[in-house]
């Protein structure tokens, strides 16, 4: 079981940046793959970057690539999204999440344990 709380989101000014944390519970949180999500009102939930077990690998969606990287540390039990350069339509509720399929994963429906979420909110 891994228990997830986000944190670090908040109001910025477009073209600012935010940093976001994830704390999962766990001795064994290399053991899974994270991954970012986001969901905007009236929007599906839709996938943001992912990372492995071991932080060697990487996955990012095409809107954020090159503004957005995620990090881990698995000796902190902490996955981390830096965003710069944030544009308006980045605002979202972030949720961070894992799975126990290997690699990096995009797909939402793969991902077993959720966070609560935290707003980032982009204003112009």
């Amino acid at each position: 079981q891994v228990q997830l709380v986000e944190s670090g989101g908040g109001l910025v000014q477009a073209g600012g940046s935010l940093r976001l944390s994830c704390a999962a519970s766990g001795r064994t949180f290399s053991n899974y793959p994270m991954g970012w999500f986001r969901q905007a009102p009236g929007k599906d939930r839709e996938f943001v970057a992912a990372i492995s077990g071991s932080g060697g690998l990487t996955s990012y969606a095409d809107s954020v690539k090159g503004r957005f990287t995620i990090s881990r540390d698995n000796a902190k039990n902490t996955v981390s999204l830096q965003m710069n350069s944030l544009k308006s339509e980045d605002a979202a509720v972030y949720y961070c999440a894992a799975t126990v399929r290997g690699g990096v994963i995009s797909t939402a429906l793969t991902y077993m344990y959720w966070g609560q979420g935290t707003q980032v909110t982009v204003s112009s």
